[in-house]
């Protein structure tokens, strides 16, 4: 089915003089379609108010540009076109050279939208909430400090699980099984799956395994005493907060989503063979 668009929301990685370039064409083609352009510049951490009206949102830069985008349309139920400027993007698919066509085909029925599901992280002191972060790729919880373990408590479904020794724990979506997970020694999972990836940052024991549990589980995450290091969590790669011993970081599947538009240039598993050169050559 044809859509019409009458307002477009774009991300632009403002420090890229390739954004700011692409993003005057993109404005221009998007008016000469009828549709009222606002303009956002990603920067920082802090994240700006959206209407919730607009009919489609682009973004201009890497996959840290869509992360951005997205933590702010969390819940609008807007669909992302995703354009890579970046040098290594898992998640935008849609290169400089195709946006044109690929926005055509969205308009006109062709092409798909992918639903992702995204993590809410909460962070409790003493029996209150002191922050709340929400994402579609990781939270980390590490030490601020270069290569210094860090003991932390996993409960699965109130049972205490494992205690780590560690470098820190990722807790991946599966959108972000490709990103810092994956670098860790992670599972990769398909974008759409219902599922979240718990993985130890370099366990001080070696039987520590990264393990995936159904997106409908709830996982808590205690700072524990004796910390040798201060201790913070990273949301996204995108902001940060200070943790001390005691407390408690619940973590599960958001109720909002993100939604990506798909390209039908490539699916996931080319961009997999391509991005990590699966193709068998002697560089491999």
């Amino acid at each position: 089915m044809a859509k019409r668009i009458r307002k477009v929301i774009i991300f632009v990685n403002s420090i890229r003089e390739e954004a700011n370039n692409l993003q005057r064409e993109v404005s221009e083609h998007c008016r000469k379609l009828g549709a009222r352009v606002e303009l956002i510049a990603v920067w920082g951490d802090e994240l700006p108010e959206v209407d919730p009206d607009a009919d489609l949102a682009i973004t201009l830069g890497g996959d840290g540009t869509l992360l951005f985008g997205a933590r702010a349309l969390a819940g609008a139920d807007i669909p992302i076109l995703a354009v890579n400027l970046g040098d290594f993007g898992f998640i935008t698919e849609v290169s400089r050279h195709e946006w044109v066509e690929a926005l055509d085909k969205y308009l006109a029925g062709r092409l798909g939208v992918s639903k992702r599901i995204m993590f809410l992280a909460r962070v409790s002191r003493g029996g209150s909430t002191l922050a709340e972060f929400s994402g579609l790729n990781d939270v980390v919880i590490r030490s601020s400090d270069f290569s210094r373990i860090i003991r932390l408590g996993v409960h699965l479904s109130h049972t205490l699980v494992v205690r780590y020794r560690a470098d820190g724990l990722i807790v991946a979506t599966p959108t972000g099984s490709t990103a810092y997970s994956m670098s860790a020694g992670g599972p990769i999972l398909h974008p759409e799956m219902d599922a979240l990836v718990l993985n130890p940052i370099c366990p001080f024991t070696l039987s520590n395994r990264p393990i995936v549990v159904p997106g409908s589980e709830s996982l808590e995450v205690v700072v524990e005493d004796g910390q040798r290091t201060n201790v913070i969590l990273v949301s996204d790669g995108q902001g940060s907060f200070a943790l001390r011993p005691g407390d408690r970081i619940t973590i599960s599947k958001s109720e909002k989503h993100s939604w990506i538009i798909l390209s039908d240039r490539r699916n996931f598993y080319e961009v997999l063979r391509s991005k990590l050169n699966w193709a068998g050559e002697p560089h491999a």
